[in-house]
């Protein structure tokens, strides 16, 4: 499946969109091997460092953060304290990080990793700071997945994906489904213990992402796939 050729064609020299030379090095298995050793760390290990458990070390957690450990919104990124957490946030990550990765390179792919991930957990931050919710600990790679499966959505308006595993649907409808029910989760079931509001919020990064580094409108993309 080849990528919408809108997408890559319209990057332009400058600051914020000059284009790397094209690397592959495979970072999605590196990125997944990592989140592993984080896992079977946190999990199994358990250490403790200051009277704090790892767990807290790494996840993001506000009322810490504010102590300046500023360090969480990059490693929250790579905790999970459940196996299944863990294997579907990673199944994501080798499905659709592969395949953003062959396309865009190693250098792109990463860049986009990592700021959706981080700035989605620093908007996060923000909102929960905003409205007096400072204890809770935000873990996973799930900011990061979806923001993703958005990309992927923009690269391949055209692909599909199989909801519960038997269900085809356009990934721009998949997308905007998944978004839909975040949003009602956000404001009906918050204490789920779901980071919807990561989730959102990484989505939105993503989106000025594309804007920004890509120069293209995902509506635009989306609108002229169907």
């Amino acid at each position: 499946m080849m990528p919408c050729p809108c997408i890559l064609s319209v990057m332009k020299n400058n600051i914020l969109n000059k284009k790397f030379s094209y690397v592959y090095r495979n970072a999605v298995a590196y990125l997944i091997a990592i989140n592993f050793f984080v896992y079977i760390a946190v999990s199994y290990i358990k250490p403790v460092f200051n009277g704090i458990p790892l767990v807290y070390w790494l996840s993001l957690v506000p009322v810490l953060v504010k102590q300046g450990y500023v360090w969480q919104f990059f490693t929250y990124m790579f905790v999970h304290v459940e196996f299944f957490h863990l294997f579907f946030n990673m199944y994501a990550l080798f499905m659709f990080g592969t395949m953003l990765e062959r396309a865009i390179g190693t250098k792109e792919f990463l860049l986009f990793y990592f700021v959706t991930g981080i700035l989605g957990g620093v908007a996060s931050y923000i909102i929960y700071i905003s409205t007096g919710i400072v204890n809770l600990a935000i873990l996973g790679a799930s900011g990061a997945v979806y923001a993703m499966l958005f990309l992927t959505s923009v690269m391949y308006p055209q692909g599909r994906v199989l909801l519960f595993f038997f269900l085809p649907l356009r990934l721009p409808v998949a997308v905007l489904l998944f978004m839909g029910i975040e949003i009602a989760s956000q404001f009906v079931s918050s204490g789920d213990g779901v980071a919807h509001l990561v989730h959102l919020t990484s989505v939105a990064i993503a989106w000025i992402y594309c804007l920004v580094r890509f120069r293209i409108s995902p509506l635009k993309v989306w609108r002229s796939s169907f």
